[in-house]
């Protein structure tokens, strides 16, 4: 096994929350006046803060986006995420295997805010696996696509990047991995829709390996 750590991306990874988060979005961008489907709020938004799409979303509504929108948002998408949120399938079995091994060299680092990481992880029951090594594109000079959260992470773990694993399942968590200096591998569930685009999109971007199990994983990253 030549990985010393293993750095998890959040949203889609260890937790089913994008259909979630982008249901909401959707709607709240309807009540903004821009009637975009759900592919294309996928397409926009997959991957990336909504902070960060201010000039996409400021420029389709033609209404300033405010620092009082944006606390609405993430209020109603953390009821929607308290109420429904569930784990990615096979990831508590995975994160039992993993852990023995990697101990306190795992961290979760996710382009979103702290909050709903943090709320998140604890919903699911992963949290423990984490504490006290959860890091936040929110709380860096720059989030994904720029590799500023995953350099945090080995920083703070001790361990040069080029010994990381990265689990990611967005170009954009994809691109941070690599230009991090990490090996990064792409998480596609069994059931994703065009996944024959998907994954061409993904190893475009830098992923070495897809899998599409979590129960996978352990097995995966042991005969690495």
């Amino acid at each position: 096994m030549r990985f010393q750590a293993l750095l998890f991306d959040c949203d889609g990874v260890l937790v089913d929350s994008e259909p979630i988060t982008h249901g909401v979005l959707h709607e709240m961008l309807h009540e903004q006046g821009w009637r975009l489907s759900m592919e294309e709020c996928v397409h926009h938004f997959m991957g990336r803060a909504v902070k960060d799409q201010r000039a996409v979303i400021e420029h389709h509504t033609q209404q300033p986006l405010t620092e009082a929108w944006l606390t609405a948002f993430r209020e109603r998408r953390n009821q929607a995420l308290e109420a429904q949120l569930q784990a990615v399938p096979h990831i508590h079995a995975a994160m039992a295997a993993l852990q023995p091994v990697f101990a306190e060299r795992m961290a979760c680092a996710s382009g979103a805010d702290r909050f709903k990481v943090e709320l998140q992880l604890k919903k699911v029951a992963l949290h423990a696996y984490f504490a006290g090594r959860i890091f936040s594109g929110h709380e860096m000079p720059r989030s994904k696509p720029a590799p500023d959260v995953y350099l945090a992470a080995a920083e703070h773990l001790a361990v040069p990047t080029a010994d990381c694993l990265v689990i990611e399942d967005t170009p954009t968590g994809v691109t941070a991995g690599v230009a991090a200096g990490a090996e990064v591998w792409a998480y596609v569930a069994p059931d994703a829709q065009d996944m024959a685009r998907h994954i061409e999109v993904l190893r475009q971007a830098g992923a070495q390996r897809v899998f599409h199990s979590m129960a996978d994983l352990p097995g995966l990253i042991q005969a690495a």
